[in-house]
Protein backbone atom coordinates (compact mmCIF):
# COMPACT_ATOMS: atom_id res chain seq x y z
CA UNK A 1 0.00 0.00 0.00
CA UNK A 2 0.87 3.94 -0.56
CA UNK A 3 0.01 6.98 0.58
CA UNK A 4 0.07 10.18 -1.54
CA UNK A 5 -0.80 13.66 -0.57
CA UNK A 6 -2.50 14.80 -3.29
CA UNK A 7 -2.42 18.85 -4.64
CA UNK A 8 -5.90 20.11 -5.35
CA UNK A 9 -6.98 24.08 -5.72
CA UNK A 10 -6.07 26.88 -3.37
CA UNK A 11 -3.65 24.89 -2.18
CA UNK A 12 -4.85 21.98 -0.41
CA UNK A 13 -3.59 18.41 -0.02
CA UNK A 14 -5.40 15.01 -0.14
CA UNK A 15 -4.69 12.30 1.49
CA UNK A 16 -5.01 8.71 -0.30
CA UNK A 17 -4.08 5.57 -0.27
CA UNK A 18 -3.85 2.99 -3.36
CA UNK A 19 -3.31 -1.03 -3.20
CA UNK A 20 -3.56 -3.89 -4.99
CA UNK A 21 -3.72 -4.56 -8.83
CA UNK A 22 -6.77 -4.70 -11.45
CA UNK A 23 -9.35 -2.84 -12.48
CA UNK A 24 -9.12 0.83 -10.81
CA UNK A 25 -11.74 1.50 -7.85
CA UNK A 26 -12.41 4.40 -5.81
CA UNK A 27 -13.87 4.81 -2.14
CA UNK A 28 -15.90 7.86 -1.49
CA UNK A 29 -17.14 8.77 2.22
CA UNK A 30 -20.31 10.63 3.92
CA UNK A 31 -20.45 14.23 5.77
CA UNK A 32 -18.66 12.99 8.78
CA UNK A 33 -16.17 10.54 8.00
CA UNK A 34 -13.14 9.77 6.34
CA UNK A 35 -11.39 6.95 4.60
CA UNK A 36 -11.80 5.03 7.69
CA UNK A 37 -15.10 4.00 6.23
CA UNK A 38 -14.22 1.61 4.17
CA UNK A 39 -11.64 -0.06 6.83
CA UNK A 40 -13.05 -3.76 6.46
CA UNK A 41 -13.34 -3.52 2.62
CA UNK A 42 -10.32 -1.83 1.61
CA UNK A 43 -8.03 -5.25 1.89
CA UNK A 44 -9.81 -7.60 0.48
CA UNK A 45 -10.97 -5.19 -2.42
CA UNK A 46 -7.32 -4.46 -3.43
CA UNK A 47 -6.83 -8.54 -3.94
CA UNK A 48 -8.86 -7.80 -7.10
CA UNK A 49 -8.77 -3.97 -7.85
CA UNK A 50 -6.59 -1.22 -7.44
CA UNK A 51 -8.32 0.36 -5.15
CA UNK A 52 -7.79 4.04 -3.82
CA UNK A 53 -9.91 5.26 -0.56
CA UNK A 54 -8.95 8.98 0.33
CA UNK A 55 -9.91 11.65 3.11
CA UNK A 56 -12.25 14.15 1.10
CA UNK A 57 -11.40 18.18 1.78
CA UNK A 58 -11.15 18.50 5.64
CA UNK A 59 -11.90 15.52 6.46
CA UNK A 60 -9.36 12.79 8.04
CA UNK A 61 -5.65 13.46 7.03
CA UNK A 62 -6.78 16.01 4.16
CA UNK A 63 -6.43 19.99 4.47
CA UNK A 64 -9.56 21.73 5.20
CA UNK A 65 -10.70 24.14 2.39
CA UNK A 66 -9.26 27.65 2.51
CA UNK A 67 -12.07 29.26 0.08
CA UNK A 68 -14.65 27.87 -2.62
CA UNK A 69 -13.95 23.78 -4.18
CA UNK A 70 -15.47 21.71 -5.39
CA UNK A 71 -15.62 17.83 -3.77
CA UNK A 72 -15.90 16.49 -7.63
CA UNK A 73 -12.98 18.54 -9.31
CA UNK A 74 -10.66 17.18 -6.11
CA UNK A 75 -12.01 13.37 -7.17
CA UNK A 76 -10.81 14.58 -10.53
CA UNK A 77 -7.46 15.43 -9.83
CA UNK A 78 -7.53 11.60 -7.21
CA UNK A 79 -8.09 10.39 -10.79
CA UNK A 80 -5.31 12.28 -12.87
CA UNK A 81 -3.07 11.95 -10.07
CA UNK A 82 -3.11 8.04 -10.27
CA UNK A 83 -3.34 8.25 -14.08
CA UNK A 84 -6.83 6.67 -13.82
CA UNK A 85 -8.48 7.39 -17.01
CA UNK A 86 -11.82 5.52 -15.61
CA UNK A 87 -12.46 3.91 -12.60
CA UNK A 88 -15.48 2.46 -10.82
CA UNK A 89 -16.73 4.80 -8.24
CA UNK A 90 -18.00 2.91 -5.02
CA UNK A 91 -19.76 6.46 -2.75
CA UNK A 92 -21.10 6.15 -0.02
CA UNK A 93 -24.31 9.30 1.89
CA UNK A 94 -22.49 12.59 0.58
CA UNK A 95 -19.75 10.25 -1.03
CA UNK A 96 -22.59 9.05 -3.62
CA UNK A 97 -24.20 12.23 -4.04
CA UNK A 98 -20.49 13.18 -5.76
CA UNK A 99 -19.91 10.09 -7.33
CA UNK A 100 -23.06 11.13 -8.88
CA UNK A 101 -22.73 14.39 -9.86
CA UNK A 102 -19.09 13.70 -11.13
CA UNK A 103 -20.41 10.93 -13.60
CA UNK A 104 -22.56 13.45 -15.68
CA UNK A 105 -20.14 16.11 -15.63
CA UNK A 106 -17.28 13.48 -16.70
CA UNK A 107 -18.91 10.49 -18.16
CA UNK A 108 -15.84 9.02 -20.07
CA UNK A 109 -13.81 8.95 -16.93
CA UNK A 110 -16.32 6.64 -14.74
CA UNK A 111 -16.70 2.96 -16.06
CA UNK A 112 -19.44 1.95 -13.06
CA UNK A 113 -21.44 3.28 -10.20
CA UNK A 114 -21.90 2.30 -6.85
CA UNK A 115 -24.26 3.95 -4.69
CA UNK A 116 -24.80 3.05 -0.88
CA UNK A 117 -27.11 4.88 1.31
CA UNK A 118 -26.57 7.43 -1.16
CA UNK A 119 -27.98 10.99 -1.21
CA UNK A 120 -28.74 13.24 -4.49
CA UNK A 121 -28.45 16.61 -5.35
CA UNK A 122 -31.44 18.21 -6.09
CA UNK A 123 -33.74 16.09 -3.22
CA UNK A 124 -35.48 17.64 -0.69
CA UNK A 125 -36.26 15.69 2.56
CA UNK A 126 -39.32 16.29 4.27
CA UNK A 127 -39.73 18.15 7.62
CA UNK A 128 -39.16 16.40 10.88
CA UNK A 129 -38.16 17.63 14.27
CA UNK A 130 -35.11 15.39 13.98
CA UNK A 131 -33.64 16.56 10.70
CA UNK A 132 -34.23 20.15 11.32
CA UNK A 133 -32.04 19.59 14.55
CA UNK A 134 -29.55 17.86 12.58
CA UNK A 135 -29.23 20.95 9.81
CA UNK A 136 -28.87 22.93 12.45
CA UNK A 137 -26.11 21.88 14.26
CA UNK A 138 -24.69 21.50 11.06
CA UNK A 139 -24.91 25.29 10.31
CA UNK A 140 -23.51 25.92 13.20
CA UNK A 141 -20.40 23.42 13.10
CA UNK A 142 -21.16 22.33 16.47
CA UNK A 143 -19.13 19.38 17.05
CA UNK A 144 -20.73 17.60 19.83
CA UNK A 145 -24.50 17.87 18.66
CA UNK A 146 -23.18 17.09 15.01
CA UNK A 147 -21.80 13.71 16.34
CA UNK A 148 -24.51 13.09 18.69
CA UNK A 149 -27.50 13.63 16.41
CA UNK A 150 -25.22 11.66 13.77
CA UNK A 151 -25.10 8.51 16.02
CA UNK A 152 -28.58 8.55 16.77
CA UNK A 153 -30.11 9.21 13.11
CA UNK A 154 -27.64 7.36 10.58
CA UNK A 155 -25.91 4.95 13.51
CA UNK A 156 -29.33 2.95 14.48
CA UNK A 157 -28.39 -0.13 15.37
CA UNK A 158 -26.27 1.18 18.13
CA UNK A 159 -22.72 0.94 19.57
CA UNK A 160 -23.28 -2.81 20.11
CA UNK A 161 -23.68 -3.44 16.51
CA UNK A 162 -20.40 -4.49 14.25
CA UNK A 163 -18.16 -1.62 13.09
CA UNK A 164 -19.33 1.01 15.83
CA UNK A 165 -15.03 0.76 17.16
CA UNK A 166 -14.44 2.55 13.74
CA UNK A 167 -18.01 4.68 13.69
CA UNK A 168 -17.79 6.30 16.77
CA UNK A 169 -14.66 8.15 16.83
CA UNK A 170 -14.50 8.95 13.05
CA UNK A 171 -17.77 10.42 13.51
CA UNK A 172 -16.52 12.62 17.00
CA UNK A 173 -13.60 13.53 15.06
CA UNK A 174 -14.89 14.56 11.79
CA UNK A 175 -18.26 16.16 13.00
CA UNK A 176 -17.18 19.49 13.32
CA UNK A 177 -14.46 20.01 10.54
CA UNK A 178 -16.26 18.07 7.81
CA UNK A 179 -19.60 20.62 8.23
CA UNK A 180 -17.37 23.18 7.91
CA UNK A 181 -15.79 21.94 4.97
CA UNK A 182 -18.96 21.23 3.42
CA UNK A 183 -19.94 24.60 3.39
CA UNK A 184 -17.41 25.62 1.01
CA UNK A 185 -18.26 23.54 -1.69
CA UNK A 186 -19.83 25.51 -4.34
CA UNK A 187 -22.14 23.42 -6.97
CA UNK A 188 -25.06 25.19 -8.36
CA UNK A 189 -28.36 23.57 -6.65
CA UNK A 190 -30.14 24.31 -10.49
CA UNK A 191 -27.69 21.29 -11.16
CA UNK A 192 -28.78 18.88 -8.70
CA UNK A 193 -28.24 15.27 -10.13
CA UNK A 194 -31.96 14.16 -9.01
CA UNK A 195 -33.90 15.62 -12.23
CA UNK A 196 -31.33 14.15 -14.61
CA UNK A 197 -30.63 10.35 -13.25
CA UNK A 198 -31.46 9.68 -17.02
CA UNK A 199 -28.60 10.53 -18.30
CA UNK A 200 -26.18 8.15 -16.41
CA UNK A 201 -25.04 5.72 -18.91
CA UNK A 202 -22.51 3.55 -16.77
CA UNK A 203 -23.73 -0.02 -14.81
CA UNK A 204 -25.01 1.25 -11.49
CA UNK A 205 -26.00 -0.85 -8.46
CA UNK A 206 -27.65 1.10 -5.63
CA UNK A 207 -27.24 -0.21 -2.02
CA UNK A 208 -29.13 0.18 0.83
CA UNK A 209 -29.40 -1.34 4.41
CA UNK A 210 -32.93 -2.61 5.96
CA UNK A 211 -32.07 -0.91 9.21
CA UNK A 212 -31.07 2.80 7.31
CA UNK A 213 -33.12 5.95 7.52
CA UNK A 214 -36.42 5.98 5.57
CA UNK A 215 -35.67 8.14 3.52
CA UNK A 216 -32.74 6.72 2.20
CA UNK A 217 -34.92 3.72 1.65
CA UNK A 218 -37.14 6.51 -0.67
CA UNK A 219 -33.88 7.88 -2.14
CA UNK A 220 -32.46 4.54 -3.49
CA UNK A 221 -35.56 3.27 -4.81
CA UNK A 222 -35.75 6.45 -6.68
CA UNK A 223 -32.02 5.74 -8.09
CA UNK A 224 -32.33 2.75 -8.94
CA UNK A 225 -36.14 3.58 -10.82
CA UNK A 226 -34.57 6.44 -12.47
CA UNK A 227 -30.92 5.53 -13.61
CA UNK A 228 -31.34 3.24 -16.77
CA UNK A 229 -30.90 -0.54 -15.75
CA UNK A 230 -29.93 0.17 -12.51
CA UNK A 231 -29.74 -2.71 -9.66
CA UNK A 232 -31.23 -2.34 -6.11
CA UNK A 233 -29.91 -4.37 -3.76
CA UNK A 234 -31.48 -3.93 -0.11
CA UNK A 235 -28.39 -5.26 2.73
CA UNK A 236 -29.83 -7.24 6.14
CA UNK A 237 -28.30 -6.23 9.56
CA UNK A 238 -26.68 -2.46 8.14
CA UNK A 239 -27.50 0.75 9.15
CA UNK A 240 -26.24 3.58 7.21
CA UNK A 241 -22.81 2.41 8.05
CA UNK A 242 -23.73 -0.39 5.58
CA UNK A 243 -19.60 -1.04 5.05
CA UNK A 244 -18.31 -1.52 9.16
CA UNK A 245 -21.88 -2.98 9.56
CA UNK A 246 -22.04 -5.61 6.84
CA UNK A 247 -18.56 -5.74 4.78
CA UNK A 248 -18.91 -9.30 3.61
CA UNK A 249 -22.29 -8.47 1.63
CA UNK A 250 -21.11 -5.60 0.51
CA UNK A 251 -17.48 -7.33 -0.36
CA UNK A 252 -19.88 -9.82 -2.14
CA UNK A 253 -22.04 -6.86 -4.50
CA UNK A 254 -18.98 -5.16 -5.31
CA UNK A 255 -16.55 -8.13 -6.49
CA UNK A 256 -19.63 -9.65 -8.68
CA UNK A 257 -20.84 -6.88 -10.21
CA UNK A 258 -17.36 -6.15 -11.67
CA UNK A 259 -16.67 -10.00 -12.71
CA UNK A 260 -14.53 -10.97 -9.53
CA UNK A 261 -14.70 -14.04 -7.69
CA UNK A 262 -18.01 -13.31 -5.22
CA UNK A 263 -16.73 -15.48 -2.25
CA UNK A 264 -15.44 -12.24 -0.09
CA UNK A 265 -12.30 -14.04 0.99
CA UNK A 266 -11.91 -14.82 -2.99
Amino acid sequence: MTTELIPVAGGGRIRAERAGDGPPLVLLHGSVHDSRLWDHVFAALARHHTVVRYDARGHGRSTPPTGPFRYEDDLLAVLDRFGFRSAGLVGLSMGGEVALDFTLEHPERVRSLTLIASSVGGYEWPRSPEMEAYAAARRGSVGSRIAELELTLWASLGDRAPGFEVIGPMVRENAEAGAAAEKGHALDPAEGAVGRLDRIGVPTVVVVGDHDHPEIRIIADRLADGIPGARLEVVAGADHYLPLRAPGRLLELLLASDGSPTRAGA
